[in-house]
């Protein structure tokens, strides 16, 4: 090792007036050094303080430039080797070198920026702000062909796209042209994995989405799944996942989505919707996971449904029943779910069999399945007296959903489960469908839902309890008094936060208990008279008008 020692006291006294064979000899022998043994090299070419002589070498112009860029992207491959090179004020030549044309110049100076900057969002950031980004973007661009280049790239992308703000200074190059460019030219699949990772994080932008799709990126996608789908080898059911998971990301995008869904004509749906009856679990599931983004507006909703959408979803669920798939399941439920949104399409849903598809996987125990299947409901019987009514009197799933309005360890079940028990109240405003829910347990949910911090689900709970108290209130007057309602509305009315509706719904609510004898003591113990009249004076007008009648009935009841 003298011969290192040697060379880095050479380099220690180099101005940039050295001769390029001292210098090159200098360099080649820490090259050869750092290739026996890296780690003990960096560690001594950091104590001999080289690293600070290394930025003034960093030059286009010069012959050793490559060379000095080399030994910085190694010894930086050592995790303790970066901050050094940072203190160093390395960052700013290399970056500048970026700009040069040589081709092993700009390798190995990409390799040390990535080596240094490894790992480091704070680092990242700072390339992204000194606009390194279009310049990578152009230097693929020129050298495409030059497959080492062409990786450093797509490396450099990777770690980069990562960073949100990167993603704003990507969408203003032509990145995506050039991906989708470079990924029609690459048969191999490790290439195309590479530019698939570059892909994945960078389509998380609406706005690279649109590019992307206009590049051209759904049909080289679309061939993938084609050549690929029959496919038994493990390199290509990877490639058919990765393109179909990237696929559907791509229809996240509201203006991608709509160009690609072209009023329901375009052939990528109808490609997508030849997904949906595939034998394989992946397309399903992409077909599926497509049809509910496209499903994010009534238009594309309404045609879907007149088009026939609900019967292939449902013959698909038909498939997943016993033992299913449940990425699968939760797919087809959350696309019937967004179907199911607009007014006119929740009757013809419903005469298609829906509700009765759905409630097959009642059995599920994955929540993310249950999760979907109550808001499926919940959306299909909205303002659909009839439906509610047949499904308040299904006992068995009466009882379910007041087995899940007690799942503490998944609140989305929880939440749904109460949401859904209200809505059957709400919509069918029928007594047997209140008889079934009050034998079935479900009355202290509904209370505790008027305590729940999201006022919508408030609300809902407030109006279901007063259509229980206005039908049926002799049949649940036991369980109101055991879930202590009137102290919650007590609560409620005195609480300044509670919100106006919550207030005008929770004295509707105490006028209707009035009619039990028990729970008229309770209100007549709880001196709601004197809370009731201060809301006289509120400044909303429906709940001071509904203060002055509430304390007129009070008052007339006491």
């Amino acid at each position: 090792m003298d011969n290192l020692s040697e060379a880095l006291k050479k380099l220690k006294i180099t101005t940039t007036d050295s001769t390029a064979d001292s210098l090159e000899g200098c360099l080649d022998c820490l090259l050869q050094a750092l290739a026996q043994n890296n780690m003990e090299t960096s560690e001594k070419i950091q104590k001999s303080g080289v690293l600070q002589v290394f930025a003034s070498l960093l030059m286009p112009q010069s012959s050793c430039t490559a060379k000095v860029a080399n030994i910085i992207a190694e010894v930086a491959r050592n995790e303790f080797m970066r901050n050094p090179c940072v203190d160093a004020a390395l960052i700013p030549p290399l970056v500048q070198l970026l700009n040069c044309k040589d081709q092993e110049i700009l390798l190995q100076t990409g390799r040390a920026l990535g080596n240094i900057c490894y790992d480091s969002h704070t680092l990242q950031s700072q390339l992204i702000n000194m606009g390194v980004i279009p310049t990578l973007v152009k230097l693929l661009g020129i050298h495409c062909q030059n497959a080492a280049l062409m990786e450093m790239c797509l490396v450099a992308f990777g770690n980069l796209a990562e960073l949100e703000s990167s993603k704003e200074q990507f969408a203003y190059t032509n990145v995506a042209e050039e991906l989708v460019k470079l990924f029609k030219k690459q048969i191999e699949h490790d290439k195309k994995e590479m530019i698939f990772e570059v892909l994945a994080p960078l389509a998380e932008n609406d706005v690279i989405k649109l590019q992307l799709v206009e590049a051209g990126l759904v049909e080289c996608l679309l061939e993938i799944v084609q050549n690929t789908v029959d496919s038994d080898k493990e390199e290509d059911i990877a490639e058919l996942k990765t393109s179909s998971d990237l696929m559907v990301l791509l229809l996240l995008g509201d203006e991608s989505m709509q160009k690609l869904f072209e009023g329901g004509k375009g052939s990528v749906f109808q490609r997508v919707l030849s997904w949906i009856p595939s034998n394989s679990h992946q397309l399903q599931l992409a077909g599926a996971l497509a049809i509910a983004n496209f499903a994010r507006n009534d238009g594309n909703c309404i045609h879907m449904v007149d088009n026939g959408i609900v019967q292939k979803l449902m013959d698909l669920l038909d498939r997943h029943v016993e033992n299913g798939n449940v990425t699968v399941q939760h797919a087809a439920l959350s696309a019937l779910r967004n179907l199911a949104i607009p007014v006119v399409n929740k009757a013809k849903m419903l005469s298609a069999g829906v509700a009765e598809a759905v409630l097959k996987f009642l059995r599920s125990e994955m929540p993310p399945v249950q999760f979907k299947l109550l808001g499926t409901l919940r959306m299909l019987i909205d303002a659909q007296a009839e439906a509610a009514e047949q499904l308040g009197k299904n006992v068995k799933l009466v009882e379910r959903l007041v087995e899940w309005c007690e799942a503490k360890d998944h609140a989305g079940v929880m939440g749904e489960s109460n949401r859904l028990l209200s809505a059957l109240i709400r919509h069918s405003k029928s007594k047997d469908v209140i008889r079934t829910i009050v034998q079935s347990g479900g009355i202290k949910h509904l209370v505790t839902m008027a305590t729940s911090e999201h006022v919508i689900m408030q609300n809902e709970a407030l109006v279901a309890l007063a259509l229980i108290a206005a039908l049926e209130l002799g049949t649940a007057e036991k369980d109101l008094e055991n879930a202590q309602l009137v102290q919650i509305l007590h609560r409620l009315l005195s609480d300044d936060r509670s919100a106006p509706e919550i207030k005008y719904n929770s004295m509707v609510l105490i006028c209707a208990l009035i009619g039990s004898e028990p729970l008229q003591k309770e209100v007549q113990s709880m001196a709601f008279l004197e809370v009731v009249s201060k809301l006289r004076s509120h400044e909303n007008k429906t709940v001071a008008q509904q203060a002055s009648l509430t304390e007129q009935r009070l008052a007339v009841e006491s």
